[in-house]
């Protein structure tokens, strides 16, 4: 029998995320999942805590690309992460030709005008200001997720 050690990545889980979450407030993330379980989003959505775990998410989905496994669909991206910056995620999503058209939501309670200017010209497809009503941040949210998985025509891979 061959003992010799395998260059290939184990098989995928069977859980390749539609949308990805990358929220590090905890009261934000369950709102968010919340939203999306109401709007019959939730089951196939991963909610990481930090723009490099969200990043090491990414890079994984493509290892597996031979088995099928994919790239998220949508991207709720929070701007004020631990260990790497929204925008740093941003920067590195566009700016890589196999994430660059992965429609990305900025979801922020930043109402800083840099970051608005900038999370555009690094081509996020919106930028949304997190409500601080409850049942406004559940709507927006899936109003939000529901626009970019079912209405809008995404870009053809």
């Amino acid at each position: 029998m061959d003992e010799r050690p395998t260059t290939e990545p184990p098989p995928p889980t069977e859980r390749a995320a539609d949308i990805l979450l990358v929220e590090d407030d905890a009261v934000h993330a369950k709102l968010t999942l919340r939203a999306l379980e109401q709007g019959g989003l939730a089951q196939r959505t991963e909610h990481v805590t930090d723009g490099a775990k969200a990043l090491e998410y990414i890079s994984a989905a493509s290892l597996f690309a031979r088995w099928q496994a994919s790239l998220p669909k949508l991207i709720l991206l929070d701007l004020g992460l631990p260990n790497m910056g929204g925008l740093q995620v941003l920067r590195q999503l566009k700016s890589d030709p196999r994430t660059r058209n992965i429609p990305t939501v900025v979801l922020t309670s930043s109402k800083v005008a840099i970051e608005l200017v900038e999370s555009y010209n690094l081509g996020v497809h919106s930028y949304v200001i997190k409500p601080e009503d409850p049942k406004k941040f559940t709507a927006v949210i899936a109003e939000s997720a529901h626009y970019w998985l079912s209405v809008n025509e995404p870009a053809p891979k």
